[in-house]
């Protein structure tokens, strides 16, 4: 276990991508207290104190945001697997989740930041149960998140454990951001959205939720709600939050898209989940060129079954092409822009997912000495991070200017964290 250090540090030597993910250019970069105070030239900075030499083959990037997921289904990875969706959730994930309490969603937790932190993954938006324990694994790591309590219906206890997250946590160290969470349109009706949205205003906080991530839900809305979608998003009031995150997106029609090109609206694209259950193909490019904010999610762990945002950079990209027929759509900038600081703002946060002077020191750090990156250079490097890059070619991931994750080495006890996670995987499951 190592040092997480005091969130100063020069990053001496190391390759950037410019402000709009397309040309690079080797830098210096210096931290100080957690953001950046100084990017400048290879060579410019004095080399003193805590100093990571890149060589000018290692790509300093935005740290990635994994903006929908659920972390300590860790526990569940496995369970009803190459089902349907609404069969998947109450055959075999909702019976278990009945049985978890807090102590296994801690170590559920904490397996996925092992499991995050290793891929580069520096901050993750987290919907779930027993989020005080989600907060602390978060806390503990050093990990930046977004966080809301998962709520089918509005039950008063529930709806007040998410606004008492939102008192403990909200701004915690400035890494972490607190979301109202209703779960899905048929699982809250139109009066209790319009309620969590009235609350959302009221309290100044966002909204998170899973909108149209299949078939079946876009004519429940229609059928059992009398309403269209884009008519239920206004008239509940959840277009006007502070934020809306809304997960999935998979059938939203073209003609609504103008209405969710807003500052406060990301539809966040979860490709692997959504292939793998068999929801279809979200219309990304369509989204984009809308001007709708997206940003990227892996989903949960049992839904995935990776929480590696690698895999989702490369997936949304082929995904986005062959649905077009059109290899020039969604191209490499612009997923790395999802994975970033589209993610990033979706959470609620304002200084993160740029490397610039004053936003916040969260870096992935990428081995470029390796034989698939040969050929990279100012022009192309983004398509080779989206094209060719892994998780496996990250070799630091940097929070607020510390260490979380060096080299295969974690600044927390990740042994103790698998070996609990295994334990809690047997009594849940067995």
């Amino acid at each position: 276990m190592m040092d997480r250090g005091n969130g100063t540090i020069l990053f001496r030597n190391v390759v950037l991508l410019d402000g709009s993910m397309e040309k690079a250019k080797a830098a210096d970069v210096s931290v100080e207290e957690g953001r950046i105070a100084v990017v400048a030239e290879a060579g410019d900075l004095i080399a003193t104190g805590d100093v990571f030499d890149g060589r000018g083959k290692t790509a300093l990037l935005p740290g990635f945001a994994n903006a929908h997921t659920h972390s300590a289904m860790t526990l569940l990875r496995g369970l009803g697997e190459e089902s349907p969706l609404l069969e998947w959730l109450k055959e075999r994930i909702w019976p278990i989740e009945a049985r978890l309490t807090k102590e296994a969603v801690r170590w559920g937790t904490l397996q996925a930041i092992v499991e995050m932190a290793a891929a580069g993954t520096t901050a993750f938006g987290d919907m779930y149960f027993f989020m005080d324990d989600v907060a602390r694994a978060a806390a503990e790591t050093g990990m930046r998140s977004g966080l809301c309590r998962g709520l089918v219906g509005t039950d008063e206890a529930k709806v007040a454990e998410g606004l008492a997250l939102a008192e403990t946590w909200d701004r915690f160290e400035d890494r972490c951001r607190v979301q109202i969470g209703p779960h899905a349109p048929y699982t809250v009706d139109p009066e209790g959205l319009k309620k969590l949205a009235s609350l959302a205003l009221e309290r100044g906080l966002g909204i998170h939720l899973h909108w149209l991530e299949t078939a079946w839900e876009v004519d429940h809305i229609r059928k059992e709600l009398k309403r269209e979608p884009l008519e239920l998003l206004e008239e509940t009031g959840l277009l006007g939050v502070p934020h809306l995150s809304l997960a999935h997106g998979v059938w939203i029609d073209e003609g609504d898209m103008k209405a969710l090109a807003r500052e406060n609206v990301t539809v966040i694209h979860n490709p692997s989940s959504n292939m793998k259950l068999g929801s279809g193909i979200a219309p990304v490019a369509a989204l984009v060129e809308a001007g709708v904010s997206v940003a990227l999610g892996t989903d949960g762990a049992a839904s995935n079954n990776r929480l590696d945002l690698w895999q989702e950079m490369r997936t949304a990209a082929l995904l986005a092409k062959v649905a077009r027929q059109d290899p020039t759509v969604l191209p490499a900038r612009k997923i790395l822009e999802m994975a970033t600081v589209a993610g990033a703002r979706s959470l609620g946060f304002d200084d993160v997912g740029l490397v610039r002077k004053g936003w916040q020191a969260d870096f992935v750090l990428v081995d470029l000495d390796k034989p698939h990156y040969t050929g990279w250079d100012r022009e192309n490097l983004a398509l080779f991070l989206v094209y060719a890059g892994a998780s496996s070619d990250v070799i630091g991931t940097v929070v607020q200017g510390r260490w979380i994750w060096r080299e295969g080495v974690f600044s927390f006890d990740d042994e103790t964290i698998r070996t609990e996670a295994k334990e809690w995987r047997r009594k849940l499951i067995g």
